[in-house]
């Protein structure tokens, strides 16, 4: 599965990367426009699945780009500007905008704001099926069925959520930490041997099962659910 695409709307370079640096590290992708002209090409060009958009800017300010794109797509907006009266919140609501962070802002807030908006507008249809296959794997997360080699193996729910997240982005290493946010949750005050354990368990059920893919450590940082290329 791809990772998610965010583009990032301001004429101040600086918070464009702050803004950068703090999504990509959470594993999005992200696009940078300047302005709002910019900001609508763009959007044609690189169909992002979010968007945080600045309302004072040169050209086209954030509420004309807002009612632009909502005349032909529904993508999230989140409204990033300096304006804090009700007025203007309601406002960007009105055009359509899914959210509103006022400056200035923490950056861990406005990340847990889009991860928030994501779920609750939801993923394609095509993303919605929560399955991923392999070589001799097969994750069904609809019904919590992990098959290995055929065989339906009993796995826990929180294994099966790992195995489910790291499959679904191979190649991506996650920190211990990462993947505690991710998988068990932000509430969670567990350390990070939970991970090492859950990653034990699964593979004590998968090592060796298939030469095209493997859990694997990456020393230092964490784990990835790596893919071998066939192309190579």
């Amino acid at each position: 599965m791809a990772a998610r695409k965010i583009m990032v709307v301001d004429d101040d370079s600086n918070i464009c990367e702050l803004l950068r640096l703090y999504l990509e590290k959470e594993g999005y992708d992200i696009v940078i426009a300047a302005n709002g002209a910019r900001a609508l090409t763009l959007f044609d060009e690189t169909k992002p699945d979010l968007i945080l958009l600045d309302v004072m800017m040169p050209q086209l300010d954030g509420w004309q780009v807002c009612r632009e794109i909502r005349k032909k797509a529904a993508t999230p907006i989140i409204m990033l500007t300096a304006k804090s009266e009700v007025f203007d919140k309601v406002l960007g609501l009105e055009l359509g905008a899914d959210d509103y962070v006022t400056k200035p802002f923490e950056a861990k807030e406005v990340i847990a704001r889009v991860k928030a908006v994501l779920r609750r507008c939801g993923v394609p249809e095509e993303e919605r099926v929560r399955k991923v296959q392999y070589d001799k794997l097969y994750i069904n997360m609809e019904n919590y069925e992990l098959r290995v080699d055929g065989k339906q193996i009993d796995t826990p729910p929180k294994e099966m959520e790992l195995i489910y997240h790291l499959a679904s982005n191979p190649n991506r290493v996650y920190t211990r930490d990462q993947l505690l946010d991710e998988v068990w949750g932000f509430e969670y005050y567990g350390d990070s041997r939970t991970v090492d354990v859950h990653v034990k368990r699964l593979r004590e059920k998968l090592d060796g099962i298939s030469p095209e893919w493997t859990l694997k450590t990456v020393w230092g940082v964490g784990y990835k659910f790596e893919v071998k290329d066939n192309n190579a």
